[in-house]
């Protein structure tokens, strides 16, 4: 079917109205409409579908990437199994953080069957020679697609642009917190480095995380970032194959108003952007990536997706290009 990128799209077409199957597409999308560790804001299970209800009004062709949709970008349905292990989890978070040792338990029961499930279909589709990106969901959604990608990326690094540092061991009690995501990567993969862009909003132990990383992890703090005279610094961190794990919170804040937790400070749209391209036109390649945090806003506000929607395709531009 002729797909006229020019052309309205109807509102019950996928994300971007491409409707690509997995198997005819270079880029294959899972969203992960699960936050039940969320810590502050719970709405970005609904990530995935305002980032979709957003998308369908951007123009798709990029004065730098050209044509991304000519290569393919398919959207997988969201799972059913995981809407179901978050709502079980979200209904115990609070006596969970009573200290119900029985409901920690069962909301870590439900986030490892959720990263198993990331991980099988990640395996899967990353195997095929596909683009694999995760759109979430809290900060925890990632962790078994970035596992899959470590295992077939030995030389892996990872670009983590947010306002925290997510170094926490098990915040909260639970095993993968959206605070944990980094801590469980260092303690649970093979990545090589994490270079993380942003962090505003970190804990003491996650600054000795940091420290005490040997170079495993190299942070560059959002009061470093007076300009974008330091991408080169930031890319020159980084292995040939690159994993961008991109909370949006690590926006400036007015660009994602309704994400779970938002900090003052932070990337504007344009230093996201250029960051991302830095990474290209240095000659590495993004293999798979994932963003996270996005949340609705009220009355049919849809920035906070209209943003969302303009990062997730500039990914999947930039890791094409290179494909």
């Amino acid at each position: 079917m002729h797909f006229d990128p020019e052309a309205p799209i109807t509102s019950e077409s996928p994300t971007f109205g491409l409707h690509a199957s997995p198997e005819q597409a270079a880029v294959v999308l899972l969203p992960v409409p699960f936050d039940a560790t969320a810590s502050y804001g719970r709405r970005t299970a609904s990530g995935p579908e305002t980032i979709r209800v957003a998308s369908h009004q951007l123009d798709l062709f990029c004065r730098h990437t050209g044509k991304p949709y000519e290569r393919g970008i398919a959207t997988l349905p969201a799972s059913a199994d995981i809407t179901r292990w978050n709502n079980e989890a979200r209904a115990l978070v609070d006596l969970a953080r009573a200290g119900d040792e029985k409901a920690t338990s069962a909301v870590n029961a439900c986030s490892e069957k959720m990263r198993a499930q990331v991980y099988a279909t990640a395996e899967d589709f990353i195997t095929q020679g596909k683009i694999f990106g995760v759109i979430g969901g809290d900060h925890s959604v990632p962790l078994g697609s970035i596992q899959a990608h470590a295992e077939h990326y030995p030389n892996l690094s990872i670009l983590h642009i947010d306002a925290h540092a997510d170094l926490r061991n098990a915040y909260e009690g639970f095993a993968q917190s959206h605070a944990s995501i980094m801590h469980n990567v260092m303690t649970h993969t093979m990545v090589k480095k994490i270079v993380q862009v942003g962090i505003r909003d970190f804990c003491e132990s996650e600054y000795q995380a940091i420290i005490q990383s040997e170079g495993r992890i190299v942070t560059f703090f959002d009061d470093m970032l007076g300009d974008m005279s330091h991408w080169h610094d930031v890319v020159s961190e980084l292995s040939a194959s690159v994993y961008v794990s991109f909370d949006i919170d690590g926006l400036d804040p007015a660009l994602c108003p309704h994400t779970g937790t938002p900090v003052p400070g932070g990337l504007s749209f344009r230093a996201a952007r250029m960051l991302l391209r830095a990474i290209t036109q240095s000659g590495r390649r993004i293999v798979g990536f994932d963003l996270c945090e996005v949340a609705p806003g009220d009355n049919a506000d849809e920035w906070d997706g209209n943003v969302g929607a303009r990062i997730l395709y500039a990914l999947c531009g930039e890791a094409l290009l290179m494909a």
